[in-house]
């Protein structure tokens, strides 16, 4: 029975808005280890279910979608946000 992973998409580190964070993300686990390959030496696998990312509007459509389905799944939850606090005079003390 493969395994999903259900978690909300990161804030990209490059930008500072908050574009498609609202979004649910339901990803399959690896179900095989990443080997080299002998001519190119770039890891791969036969597992085509990695390449697989579904995007739901919310956590609760993303447990539905699995759970009707049938597959396991785990959802990590978003990670807090913590705000830092600083005046522009902060920069030169």
């Amino acid at each position: 029975m493969p395994t999903a992973r259900i978690y909300q998409r990161p804030k990209n580190a490059m930008q500072s808005g908050r574009y498609r964070t609202d979004r649910w993300i339901l990803e399959f686990e690896p179900a095989e280890a990443k080997r080299p390959d002998p001519l190119t030496g770039w890891a791969g696998s036969g597992d085509t279910r990695e390449q697989v990312r579904l995007t739901f509007p919310t956590a609760e459509a993303a447990q539905a979608y699995a759970e009707k389905v049938g597959l396991a799944f785990h959802v990590v939850p978003a990670p807090t946000r913590t705000l830092k606090l600083q005046s522009y005079a902060d920069n030169f003390r």
